[in-house]
């Protein structure tokens, strides 16, 4: 089992697993964890397609990577395999600011060291926050 996070979506995927990196996905799982699905045409998602590149290996007789789906729309992906979870996010060049700057404040990881967010100023920072409610 593997937990997904994409978009505003969170999702526990069972049968998810990591092959060479990329995080696979049951083909059926697809649309619940994405809100897209594999049709004809290509991966879909209301009325926008995404046709399979050729030569494409994103889908098979053993699910959907999903990895290999998200950098091809540009999206970036932080991973923990050994906790089971992905998520994805807007990569480099996806609309919206150029530039935000947060507050600064000091969190732990999850191996219980501090961090200020200070410390990786005049860096790219993706941060994501995982909770049970």
């Amino acid at each position: 089992m593997v937990v997904v996070n994409y978009a505003d979506n969170e999702v526990e995927v069972e049968g998810a697993r990591w092959r060479d990196g990329d995080v696979w996905v049951p083909a059926e799982a697809l649309p619940s964890a994405t809100g897209w699905d594999l049709r004809p045409e290509g991966v879909c998602a209301g009325e926008t397609c995404v046709p399979l590149p050729p030569g494409s290996t994103w889908s098979g007789d053993d699910g959907f990577n999903l990895s290999a789906f998200g950098r091809h729309l540009g999206l970036a992906e932080a991973a923990d395999a050994e906790r089971g979870l992905v998520a994805f996010v807007p990569g480099p060049g996806a609309a919206g600011p150029t530039s935000v700057e947060a507050p600064d404040f000091t969190f732990p990881d999850l191996d219980g060291n501090l961090h200020a967010l200070s410390d990786f100023r005049g860096r790219k920072v993706v941060l994501l926050a995982w909770g049970s409610y």
